[in-house]
């Protein structure tokens, strides 16, 4: 099995492309393996706000994590990520990140235990971005979960990520 957030990273770092690079992982899952790979890498600053109490029960130690409890919803999810996210980038001050979009956030998840909707969903995405952009930082998306029992939600919920990337990004 690959990381593919930790392979491209260090590509980047090795290849002098970037110098601090920050994952923003807000699956429902923590970022267990991103954070036990870079738990010496200084250059890398892991973020993971995931369910408490989801997979995987023994939990690695990202930089920072922020687990949330079962049924947080749409104000109390985007109230803490607008929290933290600005400080996040006026600290680390990086100048690449990777993003992981999940969807296993929503209320609809068979296993997430959140009860974030698809609109808070899309707010998620577009502060996520908009962040990005003012701090004017490229990023990497990638897009995961999604076990709701409707595939119309997580398609939807799937392409608003795509849709907010690409009006807010540059390309």
């Amino acid at each position: 099995m690959l990381n593919d957030m930790a392979v491209a990273a260090n590509y980047l770092l090795r290849r002098n492309m970037a110098a601090q690079i920050l994952i923003i992982d807000l699956d429902v899952h923590q970022g267990n393996g991103t954070a036990k790979l870079f738990e010496n890498e200084k250059r890398v600053f892991t973020f993971s706000m995931h369910g408490e109490h989801n997979y995987p029960f023994h939990k690695e130690k990202s930089d920072l994590d922020v687990p949330l409890k079962d049924g947080t919803n749409d104000k109390e999810y985007l109230g803490l990520l607008k929290d933290i996210l600005p400080t996040l980038m006026n600290t680390i001050k990086p100048d690449f990140a990777f993003y992981l979009s999940g969807v296993d956030i929503l209320a609809t998840d068979r296993y997430g235990k959140l009860k974030v909707s698809v609109d808070g969903c899309r707010q998620r995405d577009e502060f996520v971005f908009t962040t990005l952009q003012q701090h004017h930082i490229p990023c990497a998306v990638s897009m995961g979960g999604g076990y709701s029992a409707d595939v119309k939600i997580i398609t939807e919920a799937h392409c608003n990520t795509f849709r907010s990337a690409l009006e807010i990004l540059p390309l």
